[in-house]
């Protein structure tokens, strides 16, 4: 399976962080699965490429080329296959295509864009592959009373809550994207705030 991991570029968040996601990657590759990601060589984005490597995993990173130009962020530079991308909607584009599942880690404002846009087409039917959260230390515990709140004000539909998974345990994430399968929620169901 190839699983895009959206996460952190941050090279200044504590370092537990990133030594889970090493070990989560790693776990990824060791269980057969390769990696997609934003290609960057820094925070939980190099984690999850050293830890797939470490793993023996394949590595597809994908990047604008301006982050190159403009030397905005380190890039991972032993992917088994780097693509660059005019645009950052390409990159976020190219890593939704490529991929059969997605596992959000810790992240900043870039990480929630992605999650978003994920969850957004998935409700609107554009694709049906899993979204799972790798929840350390907490980290997603107010993200995920925002969605409730979302729903329960009505400006999200409840089934919403069933297109993705929180988990704070890596074997019990790995199960549940292994042995998915897309729920029966039609795109009318998911976008309905009358309730169900």
């Amino acid at each position: 399976m190839k699983i895009c991991v959206f996460g952190a570029a941050s090279a200044a968040i504590d370092q537990s962080y990133i030594d889970e996601v090493e070990k989560l990657a790693e776990q990824m590759a060791r269980r057969g699965h390769s990696l997609v990601f934003g290609a960057g060589g820094s925070g939980l984005m190099g984690a999850a490429a050293r830890g797939t490597k470490r793993g023996g995993g394949y590595i597809h990173g994908v990047i604008p080329n301006f982050f190159r130009e403009e030397r905005l962020e380190s890039i991972y530079d032993a992917c088994d296959k780097l693509t660059y991308t005019e645009t950052m909607a390409e990159r976020k584009t190219t890593m939704e295509d490529d991929c059969d599942a997605f596992i959000i880690v810790p992240g900043g404002i870039g990480t929630l864009e992605e999650f978003f846009e994920v969850i957004t087409l998935k409700q609107l039917g554009r694709h049906h592959k899993a979204i799972a959260f790798y929840n350390l230390n907490g980290y997603y515990d107010s993200l995920e009373a925002f969605m409730h709140e979302m729903s329960q004000k009505k400006f999200m539909a409840a089934a919403c809550h069933e297109m993705y998974k929180i988990f704070t345990d890596a074997d019990e994430l790995f199960a549940y994207l292994e042995n998915y399968s897309p729920e029966d929620l039609s795109p009318r169901t998911l976008k309905n705030t009358n309730e169900i």
